[in-house]
């Protein structure tokens, strides 16, 4: 079934590999997220190899930036960690087209969160007020902002862990540019990190332009590789 986005973009459900949902944007041939595992992708790539790191250290709150928030997969992740987390989360997230109720509700919760009690959260993150701090738990504050990126004013040496899941290079050019990644390294906070599915080389050539220091690592299944960047402490 296709539905369409507030902006008039057309997406279909599709269910990956792993039995998770994900959305297919036919305009653009492009999946929100991996097809050999919608679930698998967000748990290794950002919660495993980008918030567990720095949830091992921290010892108050941990600041996350999302750059799009889509289905709400990262953000429902995060938050379930949050409540075994000896440390708060603060969790801004930043989309330019939010997707409809109709659309939320098909992608079946159920394929992410095997616990009952667990699911209320997907529709509180997706009900929550935009553009002003909303606390879903005493350890989870979600701030969606409803924008660009390019078009965002981000604070100073702010986040911890960004989230980096825009579509691929080829399909969004505009999101992978040396400008946004100065961008989002201003908006990081010393030591921190980006993580992305993405390890083509213009991509770490253009964070390297920024700043940031670049490792490839172990991809999620079904690729081989991803990439992780620090913002030096030096």
């Amino acid at each position: 079934m296709q539905y369409e986005t507030e902006d008039g973009v057309k997406v279909e459900v599709r269910t990956t590999a792993d039995g998770s949902s994900t959305l297919y944007v036919p305009a653009l041939d492009e999946h929100y997220h991996s097809t050999h595992g919608a679930l698998q992708e967000a748990q290794h790539v950002y919660l495993g190899a980008g918030l567990e790191p720095r949830l091992t250290t921290a010892k108050t709150r941990v600041r996350v930036l999302e750059i799009g928030f889509g289905t709400g997969l990262n953000a429902l992740l995060t938050l379930q960690r949050s409540l075994s987390a000896n440390a708060g989360i603060d969790y801004d997230t930043l989309e330019k087209s939010p997707l409809p109720p109709a659309v939320i509700r098909s992608l079946g919760v159920e394929r992410y969160v095997l616990n009952p009690e667990l699911r209320a959260y997907h529709e509180q993150l997706h009900g929550a007020a935009w553009d002003e701090p909303v606390g879903l738990t005493a350890g989870f504050t979600l701030r969606k902002m409803h924008g660009s990126l390019q078009d965002t004013t981000l604070p100073a040496n702010q986040y911890d862990v960004v989230y980096f899941d825009a579509f691929a290079p080829e399909k969004q050019p505009d999101m992978w540019t040396d400008a946004v990644f100065t961008q989002l390294y201003e908006a990081t906070a010393t030591g921190g990190v980006l993580v992305s599915y993405c390890a083509k080389g213009s991509f770490r050539r253009s964070l390297k332009a920024a700043g940031w220091l670049v490792e490839k690592i172990p991809g999620p299944p079904g690729k081989r590789e991803m990439t992780r960047a620090r913002k030096p402490d030096y």
